[in-house]
């Protein structure tokens, strides 16, 4: 069993982790990345290929940090000759009442306004014109900001990974579970089952797996887990193109009621659209139950939609996919971002990430994560995503 020392070890190697360490890596800091599967897997939050981009939220802070990472993206674009943003802007349309997982149309637009973040409104029928949907309710309203993207996020991912082997300060070891994590005065020691490692601080970014870590400091979030799926529609019109968007609606009967799409890109099927929904039907107990096969009732509602409400695509899908998803159930905190809990010994040397849809913030997060390990502050402003001692589950 081999041991090292290291000023930072991460854990967790997925998108926000590998960021977190490039970051680490600029600052020449001693790292270690710990991923317990193999790095670019399909097992976790940063499963899939493609994620979308955008700027309207429901809340000032959230626009805030999707305008603050945009300087991040593009220092990571400097560094790959790969396309990591098609920027295709954003569409949100459906009912202006309804309140999502993702927001609200109407609280969006006023975020939007207070930040001076250009959009434009559109009516139903404004919609089934511009963007190539149909038969839409004449009730529903929109709007387009055109700084929405689809990111190449498998690129992302393997982008950040090269610049991390690429740095003399950053360690990689894949397949390497955190077994256990002792407290040695000030150090901590990570055991796993490749050798132990003695470090200062701890960066723990393991996405849905996160209890599985913090279990062995003693503390817990409280957190549900989706199995999210996602469906390829083959185009009927090769000329026919979509922006990135997202369909606010109310349950009707059974059927699913909200979805979410992108456009076809040269990176991932590209004579393809991809749909997804925005429901799961059954949430899973725990990471454990995650699956590779998509809920049948999510996909049938989904094409159901697309037949009924999209144009130029074949009404089955031909591929498939899903992504392992968490979510606080702690109401109006959907990423959580902040030191452990008091009562753990050295907790101010301990930053944890975890839950919510964050692919958007990758390389932002992964400077914010890094300032916070190593100085103990940030210049962001954190504070709608700490969760407080009220907020850990103490065992």
């Amino acid at each position: 069993m081999k041991t090292e020392n290291y000023d930072v070890i991460v854990i967790g190697g997925g998108a926000i982790g590998l960021a977190t360490a490039y970051h680490l890596g600029k600052r020449e800091a001693k790292t270690l990345v710990l991923e317990q599967f193999t790095f670019v897997n399909q097992l976790g939050s940063s499963a899939g290929v493609s994620r979308q981009f955008r700027i309207p939220y429901p809340d000032e802070y959230m626009v805030q940090m999707a305008l603050d990472s945009i300087p991040y993206w593009d220092e990571l674009q400097k560094q790959t000759d790969t396309q990591l943003l098609d920027k295709v802007g954003t569409l949100w349309f459906g009912d202006p009442n309804v309140h999502s997982t993702e927001g609200n149309i109407a609280e969006a637009e006023e975020a939007l306004k207070a930040l001076n973040v250009p959009y434009t409104t559109l009516t139903s029928k404004e919609i089934e014109e511009k963007y190539h949907f149909r038969d839409l309710p004449e009730t529903y309203t929109g709007l387009f900001q055109p700084d929405g993207a689809s990111i190449n996020f498998k690129a992302t991912i393997e982008t950040l990974l090269d610049l991390c082997k690429k740095s003399e300060s950053v360690d990689l070891e894949e397949n390497s579970p955190v077994l256990k994590i002792n407290q040695i005065g000030e150090l901590f020691e990570i055991v796993t089952p490749n050798g132990s490692y003695i470090t200062k601080k701890l960066a723990i970014i393991p996405g849905p797996y996160i209890n599985s870590v913090i279990n062995l400091l003693h503390f817990k979030i409280e957190a549900t887990y989706w199995n999210m799926a996602s469906a390829y529609f083959k185009k009927t019109d090769p000329t026919i193109q979509y922006p990135t968007w997202f369909v606010f609606q109310n349950k009707v009967g059974n059927n699913g009621n909200q979805f979410y799409g992108f456009p076809s890109v040269d990176w991932d099927h590209p004579e393809y659209i991809r749909v997804a929904p925005d429901f799961v039907i059954t949430p899973l107990d725990e990471p454990s139950e995650r699956t590779l096969i998509p809920n049948k009732l999510e996909l049938d509602y989904t094409a159901e939609w697309v037949e009924e409400h999209m144009t130029g695509l074949e009404i089955e899908p031909e591929y498939t996919s899903t992504c392992l998803i968490s979510l606080s159930t702690i109401e109006n905190k959907e990423l959580l971002i902040d030191f452990a809990p008091s009562y753990v010994p050295n907790h101010k040397n301990i930053v944890v990430y975890a839950t919510g849809w964050a692919a958007k913030f990758t390389p932002f997060l992964g400077k914010i994560m890094t300032d916070l390990v190593l100085d103990g502050h940030t210049d962001f402003d954190i504070t709608p995503f700490q969760l407080g001692r009220n907020y850990f589950k103490r065992f």
